[in-house]
This record gives C-alpha cells, sequence and structure tokens, in this order.
C-alpha cells in the first residue's frame, strides 16, 4: 500500500513533500498493525461495550482500524470536517454546508518522529524508555502546536492503556480532547473511548457527558453503539425512562436496517422495564430473546413473568415445556416446577419429581423438602409413600405439627397403636394449629382399640377447641353408646 501511494503521487510533487507522506504512511500502517493485533484483549476487557470504527487520516487518506481506541493520527494542515458514522441511526446526514469545519496545523515530521519513536520503544516492552521519550517531547510542549499537543497526549494514553493504567489513560485522552482546535474525528474518536472507559470504571454521569459531546460535534446519523452506551450509563444511574428511549431507539434503528439486536441489547432492554415494573413489557422482550438466542434461562425467566402477571396456566405450561425439554436441572427450579404441578391439580407428578431430586442429590433431605414431598404423596392419595418421609420430616422438626399429619396418616391406613403414640407425640411438642383434630385423632384411634374410658377422655378434650367441638360432641356420644353396648356384650 505504500509503494502505490508513494508512486501515485504527482512527480510536481516536491521530493521532501513524498518523504514526510510515505514516513506518515509507513508510521500509520505500523500503528494499524499494532493495533490489530492488540484487538482481542481490548475485546476481551470491553466485550459488553460496543466497538466503534477508529480512522486514521493522513493527507486525506484512511486506515480503519477496527478497535475502539484512540490511535496515533496524522494530519495535514487545512481544513478538516466532522464525517458520520457507519451503521448509524437516529439523524438525517446534514448538508456540507451546515457541517462544521476546523482549520487545523500541521504535525511536523519533527514532532511526529518523536512519538513514532515512542511507540516503537512501547511495542518493544520497553514502557519506562517510551514514556521518557515522551516526557522529553512534553517539555518542549509550548513550542508545539494543538494537533501536535493532542496526538502527544493521545500517545501517552496509548501507552497507559496497555499497561492497565485506566487512570492516567482517561487522563491522558482528557488531555487530548481539551487541545484545540484538532481535527472533529479525532475528537469524536476520543470521546467515545473516554465514554467507553468510564464506563468500565463505573463512572456513569461521566459516559453520559462524554456521549452528549460527541453527539454534538456528530452531524451524521448516530450509530446503535452509542445509544446502547447511553442507555447502560443511564440504567446504572437508575434514569430508566431516559435508559428505555435509548434502548429502544437502537434496537428498532437496528432493526430497521435489516440487522438483529445483539442478545446483550435485548437483556438490557430487559432489565431496564423490569426495574420500571413493567411486567408485559419484559414477558413479551423474554419471548424475543428466545426466539432469537433461545436459552434454558429464558424459558425459567418467562414462567417467572407469567406468574407475575398471574397467568398460572401459561406459567405452568411454559415450565413444563422446559422441562422436558432438558431445561430444568437446578435445585430451585425443580422445587418450582414440582410446587406447580401440586397447585394445579397434579400432585403425583410434583411427588415424582421431588422423590427423583431428593434421591439424586439435587435437592437437600431438609425439612421443608421433605415435608411438601410428603404433602404430594398424601393429597396424590398414596398414603403408603407419605408415611415413611413424613417419619424423616417429623424427626427433623422440633414442633408437634408433622407428627399430628403423621398420626392421621396412621389412623387413615388403620394403623391404630402407631396413631396414638404419635398423636401424643405431636401433643407434647406442641404448638399445633389445631391441637382439637390431634386429639380427636387420639380418641377415635383408643376407640379403635376399644379403650372408651382414655377415648372419651380425649374426645371431651377435643370439645373444648371450637374448630373440633361439633364432630368431637357427635364422636364422643356414639362412644358412649358403644361402651354401654360392649359391657353387656362382655356380660353375656
Amino acid at each position: 500500500m505504500t509503494m502505490r501511494f508513494y508512486q501515485s503521487l504527482s512527480v510536481n510533487v516536491p521530493k521532501k513533500t513524498r518523504e514526510f507522506c510515505l514516513r506518515c504512511i509507513s508510521a500509520v500502517e505500523l500503528t494499524a498493525k499494532t493495533i490489530m493485533l492488540r484487538c482481542q484483549s481490548f475485546k476481551a476487557r470491553f466485550n459488553a461495550l460496543a466497538f466503534s470504527v477508529c480512522t486514521v487520516s493522513v493527507l486525506g487518506f484512511t486506515v480503519i482500524t477496527g478497535v475502539f481506541m484512540v490511535v496515533p493520527v496524522v494530519y495535514a494542515s487545512g481544513q478538516i470536517s466532522g464525517s458520520s458514522s457507519t451503521g448509524a441511526m437516529g439523524q438525517t446526514d446534514a448538508s456540507a454546508s451546515e457541517r462544521e469545519t476546523r482549520t487545523v496545523p500541521a504535525l511536523r515530521s519533527t514532532v511526529y518522529e518523536q512519538l513514532a519513536r515512542a511507540q516503537k520503544i512501547a511495542d518493544e516492552g520497553d514502557i519506562s524508555g517510551a514514556l521518557a521519550v515522551l516526557d522529553a517531547v512534553k517539555e518542549k510542549s509550548f513550542s508545539m502546536n494543538s494537533i501536535e499537543r493532542a496526538t502527544m497526549h493521545n500517545f501517552y494514553g496509548f501507552i497507559y492503556y496497555s499497561q492497565d493504567d485506566i487512570q492516567r489513560t482517561i487522563a491522558s485522552f482528557k488531555e487530548a480532547v481539551a487541545q484545540s482546535p484538532i481535527p472533529i474525528s479525532f475528537e469524536q474518536t476520543a470521546l467515545y473511548s473516554l465514554a467507553q472507559l468510564s464506563m468500565a470504571q463505573s463512572q456513569f454521569s461521566d459516559v453520559i457527558t462524554y456521549l452528549k459531546r460527541w453527539e454534538s460535534l456528530n452531524h451524521g446519523l448516530i450509530p446503535p453503539q452509542n445509544y446502547i452506551l447511553k442507555a447502560q450509563a443511564l440504567y446504572q444511574n437508575k434514569a430508566y425512562e431516559e435508559a428505555a428511549y435509548y434502548i429502544e431507539s437502537a434496537i428498532k434503528g437496528h432493526e430497521d436496517e435489516g440487522f438483529l439486536p445483539d442478545e446483550n441489547w435485548l437483556v438490557l432492554q430487559r432489565a431496564i422495564y423490569f426495574e420500571m415494573q413493567a411486567p408485559e413489557k419484559v414477558k413479551d422482550i423474554i419471548i424475543k430473546l428466545i426466539r432469537l438466542y433461545e436459552q434454558p434461562k429464558y424459558w425459567i425467566q418467562l414462567a417467572g413473568m407469567y406468574g407475575e402477571l398471574e397467568q398460572e396456566e401459561k406459567q405452568f405450561a411454559t415450565m413444563e415445556i422446559a422441562y422436558h425439554r432438558g431445561f430444568i436441572n437446578s435445585a430451585s427450579d425443580t422445587f418450582n416446577l414440582a410446587q406447580l404441578y401440586y397447585y394445579h391439580g397434579v400432585p403425583y407428578k410434583g411427588a415424582k419429581l421431588m422423590d427423583h431430586a431428593i434421591k439424586t442429590g439435587l435437592l437437600d433431605e431438609n425439612l421443608r423438602n421433605l415435608t411438601f414431598l410428603a404433602q404430594a404423596w398424601q393429597s396424590a392419595q398414596e398414603d403408603e409413600k407419605a408415611v415413611p418421609v413424613m417419619i424423616e420430616a417429623a424427626a427433623l422438626s422440633t414442633d408437634g405439627k408433622l407428627d399430628a399429619q403423621l398420626a392421621l396418616l396412621y389412623y387413615n391406613l388403620d394403623n391404630f397403636e402407631k396413631a396414638i403414640d404419635t398423636a401424643n407425640n405431636a401433643l407434647t411438642k406442641g404448638s399445633l394449629d389445631r391441637p382439637g383434630d390431634t386429639h380427636m385423632v387420639l380418641g377415635l384411634s383408643l376407640y379403635a382399640t376399644q379403650d372408651f374410658v382414655n377415648a372419651l377422655n380425649e374426645l371431651a378434650k377435643a370439645e373444648e377447641f371450637n374448630s373440633s367441638r361439633a364432630a368431637a360432641r357427635q364422636w364422643r356420644k356414639f362412644v358412649e353408646k358403644e361402651k354401654v353396648a360392649f359391657a353387656l356384650l362382655s356380660e353375656l
């Protein structure tokens, strides 16, 4: 490229000018190659941020580097106007007469040679040496013009960034854009870099400030990445309505141009509307995420939003689809699905799911899980399967509530001796929700073993509670008659 450009220069151009152009082009080629080699490390650092396209201009010739960092730039003297970015949106192009023009001085070859020397030394790994060269240049900054000082600070920032010294990188780029006059594209590139670096440093208000300044210089279309970055900063600053406007604008503009929105854009949009407490909108965004970037977590999130919207049938159906597609793998999601089975009248499926999850170790064998499993088996009329689970759960409980449930299970299974023991345990532990019912179960179990005296005592205790008084009174009268009848039969 260098030789083709050199050969294309008119023979009428003075030899010194041609040689200076050749040096500039060579330096820019070296810079572009160096930066392209560093793209991967930059991308790893800023993978959550959008990358803008930087250009390096030398006497009107443009090299696209494709990274967000401000790079050493060289400009000839003359008028430089702003230009619009590719992949842009949001504004119409301004006419040439409306564009701001700036007359910028030339960057002299003697200054640039020292700056390029500093970069070469830095690329060789000698950062101290590179900074020493820049410091020597800086000592003469009083005699330098604006573009030379801006380029010098830009080189400082580039070197500091390579050393992960973000604070000094930001300070250097601030100094670069503080110089005047400088080319508009130079200033825009530096401002966008400052916005990204500020985002990485959680300086969200600064991000917005730099982007607004960038937009004030822009007379073309605004790239969607600018809106995304602004939406991120506004979201972090809890300015959710403004953030929603910019994320919507970015996505709509991108789609209008025939492109799919990035997954991270939709994730940010979902987060913004979630904070705005707009569940219907969040639900629609998650459906879009499933359609474009299907992931298991989005199905779970969609079910959660249906629950938030009190659309329980859709919540249940979505979770069941996720389960059959193998997306239910966590303990919390498994427990939630088991609960949905239970509350939607399918307790057997819920019990089977819970039982398998506990046996495989996905769910802990703790009080909550064992209690729910026992209740699910009991609701599914699988009392034989509920009993051993309820025994384990009751042993873990400090109150008598589960023992009371277990006593009822034993009574329903006609295991009256165990029902008597378990009911007594429940009453001893205490803290029962309906103690009258437990006295009644104990009384009826005693009656079944023909212990009429103790049965009547327990039924009398059950009558002391409003919740069980009516039923206990009827059973007491019946047991009294049975006691008399049993006595008469015994005398025969």
